[in-house]
């Protein structure tokens, strides 16, 4: 299969898209495409500008954050873990409740997670994942809730994850969704 073969298949999340990378491999090692151009136009209107390599040891959950101006591309380049998704648009909107979804993921694997879906991994064992995104990081559009809110619903595998510090005092998802409904984020 070449590159360009690998569809991108739906996930329980409108407009959250997965595909596996395909790898070439031979005795010498292995070669990935991880990112065209025609793969992703028909994703969003706006192009990727910034590409972030993020290295997690075991048991790190990040997250979860949500971006209004950003879609994001994620290819998992070594390790495996789980990526949490809610999709906060109807909420924002006022048309219905988040909803949430958890995939797992291993090398190769690739998630296209667009505006106002929040997003999050948890590293099973040590995890490096390549990212693209379509805004330059300004700090303004990097926006969090907690990862254990139960109104979010993400059945996350460790109650005691490793957290970073913001991660760690996110606000409630309902103060959250009442800033970007107000668009006071």
């Amino acid at each position: 299969m070449s590159p360009a073969d690998a569809a991108w298949q739906t996930t329980p999340l409108p407009g959250v898209l997965r595909r596996q990378a395909a790898a070439q491999v031979d005795a010498r090692g292995a070669f990935s495409e991880l990112w065209r151009a025609s793969w992703t136009a028909p994703l969003d209107d706006a192009p990727f500008v910034q590409a972030n390599l993020s290295r997690s040891a075991p048991h790190v959950l990040r997250g979860l954050h949500v971006h209004r101006r950003q879609a994001d591309l994620w290819t998992i380049v070594a390790g495996e873990g789980l990526v949490g998704l809610v999709d906060l648009r109807a909420a924002v909107a006022g048309s219905g409740p988040p909803r949430a979804a958890v995939l797992p993921v291993t090398v190769g694997d690739q998630v296209f997670i667009p505006r106002l879906v929040a997003h999050g991994f948890y590293a099973q064992v040590e995890l490096s994942l390549c990212y693209l995104v379509t805004a330059e990081y300004d700090g303004t559009d990097e926006l969090g809730f907690a990862w254990d809110d139960a109104a979010a619903a993400v059945p996350w595998p460790d109650r005691a994850p490793i957290l970073s510090e913001r991660d760690r005092t996110n606000p409630p998802l309902a103060v959250l969704l009442d800033r970007l409904r107000t668009n006071r984020a």
